[in-house]
């Protein structure tokens, strides 16, 4: 590697407000920021709104009732084109 154009690498405490969860994971995220954690050591410290812990596809908070309505909306609005008997070729 080049010297002096790349960014530091280190461990970073990444904390997801939303759930209230703390990761550390290696980073060159920049924060001016420092957090202790519970294992005793000082990490730069950078809060996120949203992580695999709070996001609802992740946890399988996600409505489901939402998606099918959205698909029975879609076949009502779209089952007459299917039942009209006329065919379309493509070349």
């Amino acid at each position: 590697m080049k010297a002096g154009i790349h960014p530091e690498y280190r461990t970073v405490l990444f904390h997801d407000t939303a759930a209230d969860v703390f990761f550390l994971i290696g980073s060159t995220a920049d924060t001016d920021r420092t957090h202790k954690h519970t294992d005793g050591n000082t990490y730069p410290y950078f809060a996120l709104d949203v992580s695999s812990a709070s996001h609802p596809i992740y946890t399988g908070q996600q409505r489901k009732t939402q998606a099918e309505g959205r698909i029975a909306g879609f076949n009502k609005r779209f089952a007459a084109f299917g039942s009209s008997g006329k065919k379309v070729e493509v070349e």
